[in-house]
């Protein structure tokens, strides 16, 4: 990634429709009331007011005194929670590998635009490492994704709830959701689209896959192994029938997830390995930023 790309992305904002109630300077709407360009609404003046924001015209046509506000504009909050579960480790292009350089890309345009970046690793007992004042936190924050790990399982309900009070804004969930508690007739998901809309979030589903998951070539008779728990183990033949039924499953499953995030109010968006990072980031992604 060049210059010339991370100027691509500077030019992209994230949509974030939930004001913002954060103490710092930045360039999303708030909730408070400031000294902004853009005009908000008037109110009657008040003893104390400064006689700077009186608006003449208006008092020259209705002999009243009224005020101008504007929006005061503050950082908004991006939270990206990260599954570093053993199971993103696949793929000839690992699922893990795309899921970093989502979460990176995805901050970056989030600092050019001066919000709060937060990454959230889903593995127990990891803090949480958290960025902002613009482009210059990348540094540190690529260093910190560089670090990550894939290793054992994670609990996407419990890393959430656990997560603490989140700021209005935007939560991005990177996850290949191969989970049972996933499948379809499991009230999960819902539950923490819910929550996180109870905290004033818009949502945000990256379902990330390897290529080899969507579109399968093995054949014969292989060995399967739970890469989140060795000791599970099936044979499987791959024939005719074997393909059509996995092709089912996979179907019902992609279309479950995508039907609760639309249910929910969360916007889902399939990621696989084998697009360019360009592709989902510039088109696949393109109804998540501002135009």
């Amino acid at each position: 990634m060049d210059s010339s790309f991370y100027n691509r992305l500077a030019r992209l904002k994230l949509a974030i429709d939930k004001k913002s109630n954060a103490s710092m300077i930045g360039s999303r709407k708030s909730v408070r009331k400031g000294s902004s360009a853009e005009f908000s609404d008037f109110r009657e003046y008040m003893p104390g007011d400064d006689i700077r924001g009186i608006d003449w015209n208006a008092y020259a046509r209705l002999d009243r005194l009224y005020i101008k506000e504007y929006m005061e504009e503050k950082e908004s909050h991006v939270s990206i929670f990260l599954d570093t579960s053993s199971s993103m480790e696949y793929g000839e292009k690992t699922k893990f590998s795309l899921m970093t350089e989502l979460a990176a890309g995805l901050s970056y345009i989030s600092l050019s635009n001066m919000d709060h970046v937060t990454i959230y690793d889903m593995s127990e007992g990891i803090a949480p490492y958290a960025a902002s004042g613009g482009t210059a936190g990348m540094k540190n924050l690529t260093t910190v994704l560089d670090r990550k790990k894939s290793q054992g399982k994670v609990d996407m309900y419990k890393s959430v709830r656990s997560a603490g009070r989140l700021h209005p804004g935007l939560t991005i969930l990177c996850s290949d959701f191969l989970s049972e508690e996933f499948l379809p007739g499991s009230d999960t998901l819902a539950e923490i689209i819910k929550y996180l809309n109870f905290m004033k979030q818009k949502v945000v589903l990256l379902h990330i896959m390897a290529g080899e998951e969507l579109e399968i070539d093995l054949s014969g008779t292989c060995n399967l192994i739970d890469m989140e728990d060795e000791e599970n183990k099936i044979k499987v033949t791959m024939d005719e029938a074997a393909l059509r039924e996995y092709e089912k499953t996979k179907n019902d499953f992609l279309e479950g997830l995508k039907k609760t995030a639309r249910k929910h109010g969360a916007e889902y968006f399939l990621c696989s390995t084998k697009d360019s990072f360009d592709k989902i980031i510039f088109e696949k992604l393109h109804s998540l930023y501002e135009w």
